[in-house]
């Protein structure tokens, strides 16, 4: 190891310590000492912003400036469209990311909030380029390790990564959201990736008193990392942390295809008591997703005017919101009306004073999972 090397690994962990991810001892000499570079031999993906879709373009290890970059507090892009990796691509590519190394300040909150004692044993959703799983190695073992990528190309990259730095902790190809009953029970679960809803068995494979801490929220893009406590009758409880986080939806939980539109020049028509603005704010964004779980938001320039949609596929809902001289109207077909229950909600927690995310709770059962709010 150079000596600038170490001086990148020292500086991630006074920035990490001073923007308050990085905690406790045990976590900063593991940040000290695993090479976030060596998880990114593959190079990255940089952003190219401009008039257009976003664009990305590959950043190699022969780059000047890549292995200084791999030491930013920053999310770099490892993946496009599914299978596309740096290596692939010469110039740009304009599809969406699905995979990443997400922001060490994020993996290292997640871990501390993970409150992990020694001897624990820990199931990590989602592998990615490997990164955090080595600093569970550092911190804990490798042999208390599991983690599990349902990409195999991923899989195999992250494995590759961690070998070359030490560490063989149990690696797992398959859907993380059915957890890994062969290695239950666990002390503890986390998920780097985004959820809609905590799959039920990473409740059974969590041993009474452990804990899972995932980023939880829904289609609408207003999530929230939560920290549960797993009982003894087999349900979950506890509060969101806040700090409004985000993470690549799981791909088994990704919206379905929207599909043909409906035609929403029909449907029940009101003046709203709700503009469509109101969920550009994150916070009541998500308390929207409580009221609508299945709504996607999208929209739409018709007749000279924007339109603003939330449609729900499954259902075959959808209420479509327009506004004319600072009045809004909404048009709502389907069983169910999207937009009143949304107002209803937004209505319900501005009335308990609108609160924070961190004054949320979730509680999960076999049959339902249910978010709750105290008042301010």
């Amino acid at each position: 190891m150079s000596d600038k090397e170490q001086e990148w690994r020292l500086q991630l962990a006074r920035t990490l310590d001073e923007g308050g991810s990085l905690r406790t001892k045990p976590w900063r000499e593991a940040v000290e000492a695993v090479p976030r570079h060596e998880f990114l031999r593959g190079g990255f993906f940089e952003r190219i912003d401009g008039d257009g879709p976003t664009a990305w373009t590959p950043v190699m290890s022969d780059d000047p400036q890549w292995m200084a970059r791999c030491y930013e507090d920053v999310s770099l892009v490892t993946q496009i469209a599914g299978t596309i990796v740096p290596g692939d691509l010469r110039g740009r590519i304009m599809r969406a990311p699905t995979s990443s190394s997400t922001l060490p300040g994020l993996v290292v909150r997640m871990w501390e909030d993970l409150q992990v004692e020694d001897g624990d044993r820990v199931l990590e959703v989602g592998t990615g380029t490997g990164y955090s799983t080595a600093l569970g190695c550092h911190r804990l073992g490798d042999e208390l390790i599991t983690s599990i990528e349902i990409d195999p190309g991923v899989s195999g990259r992250a494995g590759t990564a961690l070998a070359r730095v030490g560490f063989h902790p149990d690696l797992i190809v398959g859907d993380g959201l059915a957890g890994h009953g062969e290695g239950a029970p666990y002390d503890r679960v986390i998920a780097t990736c985004g959820l809609v809803s905590i799959p039920h068995d990473w409740i059974r494979q969590t041993r009474p008193g452990g804990i899972i801490v995932a980023t939880l929220g829904g289609w609408m893009y207003a999530s929230e990392l939560a920290r549960l406590t797993v009982g003894e009758d087999g349900t979950a409880s506890g509060p969101f942390l806040g700090g409004r986080i985000s993470f690549m939806l799981a791909r088994p939980q990704a919206p379905p295809p929207l599909g043909l539109l409906p035609d929403m020049s029909e449907g029940e028509e009101r003046v709203a008591a709700l503009g469509a603005e109101v969920i550009n704010d994150w916070d009541t964004r998500f308390v929207a997703q409580i009221a609508a779980p299945g709504a996607q938001r999208i929209s739409l320039d018709r007749d000279g005017r924007t339109e603003h949609v939330l449609i729900d596929v499954d259902e075959g809902s959808w209420a479509a919101l327009t506004e004319t001289g600072g009045r809004w109207t909404v048009r709502q077909g389907g069983p169910a009306r999207i937009w009143d229950d949304i107002e209803t909600h937004v209505f319900l927690w501005r009335a308990d004073g609108a609160p924070t995310l961190d004054k949320f709770e979730i509680t999960i059962t076999p049959d339902e999972q249910r978010i709750t709010w105290r008042k301010a």
